[in-house]
């Protein structure tokens, strides 16, 4: 593996983490930023198609809830500079938790994102998003809307 793979390698892994650290920060801009405008997603209630509405179904989520943290892990990347395209999987252990009346509830998952990339000339970005879930713990009532 040449420099310029590693190169591609970091900057796909900070994209990462720079999606993740989005979500927990409630900032839906910096979300979108990681992904094209027509990216797609599979993060488990249904094909999204475009990135703001992966950012909006990801919001429904999170802007109803506390405080998360999203910990990626066993990151795997692999990249084919001359096509301009790689594909990544890290590991995903998420936790919520709940507010207001549910704020002793709590929500996690134990998963795997598996993400294909392009590079658009400037950086590398991603073109489409699953997120595989391996096990769930807790209630997903931490996500109701009507928390005080």
């Amino acid at each position: 593996m040449g420099i310029d793979e590693l190169l591609a390698e970091r900057e796909i892994t900070r994209a990462l983490i720079a999606f993740a650290r989005g979500m927990d920060e409630r900032d839906w801009a910096a979300v979108r930023a990681q992904m094209f405008d027509d990216a797609t997603a599979e993060l488990g209630a249904g094909p999204l198609e475009g990135s703001a509405a992966i950012a909006e179904s990801i919001r429904g989520y999170l802007d109803a809830c506390g405080p998360t943290q999203h910990l990626l892990g066993n990151v795997v990347v692999d990249v084919d500079l001359a096509a301009g395209t790689a594909t990544s999987k890290a590991y995903v252990s998420d936790v919520h938790l709940g507010r207001g009346a549910r704020r002793e509830l709590t929500f996690s998952t134990l998963g795997d994102y598996h993400d294909t990339w392009e590079h658009d000339g400037e950086r590398w970005r991603i073109r489409h998003r699953t997120k595989l879930n391996r096990g769930v713990i807790g209630s997903m009532d931490v996500f109701l809307t009507d928390q005080p």
